[in-house]
């Protein structure tokens, strides 16, 4: 898998000054548009799209300082409808303007081209089963809210506390499958998975049964899923496991995510310090 990826980033460096297709890169990498957008940014740190274009700009200012070219043609080069949108894009991330940075030949900011590799410790290992699932429904209710890699999310803090007591009892009792128990759901994720972006959130359960008038729902399919076993210190040790299972088991696995809701089911220690989790993620098989 990492030597297909790093096929497809060959090919990126390639098309710098070409319209970069990402159905193309999913081809080369043998997944689909979807996984490969999800492995990239979990691997690099970063959104692809971001990358691109901080790649060209990398090499775009390169062709600025060496002078051999006119800053429209540099611009046209790389994709930008005028010297204006360029100038823009250039300060946002060199900090300063391209005029400016060809007369000075002030110092700029450089994106290194990125390879991906595994590397295996076998100092640990990753609980994890296979589930085929009819559909379901999750039934609870939902905010919009945006992303956090790190640390508590503060919005999901302040939604589940304005959920009544009465309100969270009622919706625990139409849990009647797995996984079991009140669980927090992400769907209509960012592509990008770039931190601030907004997801749907559902705090709820997951059931067969009627919703409620007063309840949100999302309707699921049937579908295969991994489900990832973890303990340790809450939140860390869940936003760690997210991680590792796009860094390090989808790497080693002949699997692919797949659009739909993840799911995580999280029993809290009494102080709240430590937590026992099952995280859902939808999957496919990989085509080879």
């Amino acid at each position: 898998m990492l030597d297909r990826l790093n096929q497809a980033m060959e090919h990126i460096e390639a098309h710098l000054d070409q319209p970069v297709d990402v159905t193309d890169l999913a081809r080369i990498a043998v997944t689909s548009e979807y996984h490969f957008r999800r492995m990239f940014s979990a691997l690099a740190g970063l959104p692809l799209s971001e990358y691109i274009r901080r790649r060209r700009l990398t090499v775009a200012g390169a062709e600025v300082l060496a002078g051999e070219r006119t800053l429209l043609e540099i611009a046209t080069r790389y994709g930008y409808g005028s010297g204006e949108a360029f100038a823009r894009a250039f300060r946002t991330m060199h900090g300063v303007g391209p005029g400016e940075a060809r007369r000075t030949g002030a110092a700029l900011h450089s994106q290194q081209r990125m390879s991906f590799r595994l590397i295996v410790e076998g100092n640990s290992s990753m609980r994890y089963r296979i589930v085929d699932k009819d559909a379901f429904r999750v039934v609870g209710r939902k905010a919009r809210v945006p992303l956090v890699h790190e640390g508590a999310n503060p919005a999901i803090g302040d939604f589940i506390r304005s959920i009544a007591p009465d309100t969270m009892r009622r919706i625990a009792a139409l849990a009647d499958q797995e996984p079991a128990g009140i669980v927090g759901v992400s769907d209509q994720l960012d592509p990008s998975r770039a931190e601030g972006t907004e997801l749907d959130y559902y705090h709820g359960v997951v059931t067969g049964a009627d919703v409620p008038e007063d309840m949100d729902a999302l309707d699921v399919p049937a579908g295969t899923w991994a489900v990832f076993e973890n303990s340790g210190p809450f939140p860390q040790a869940l936003q760690y496991l997210w991680r590792d299972v796009f860094t390090q088991w989808f790497p080693s696995n002949p699997y692919g995510s797949r659009p739909g809701p993840e799911i995580l089911s999280v029993s809290l220690s009494e102080d709240g310090t430590q937590a026992d989790a099952e995280l859902w993620i939808p999957v496919e098989r990989s085509a080879a």
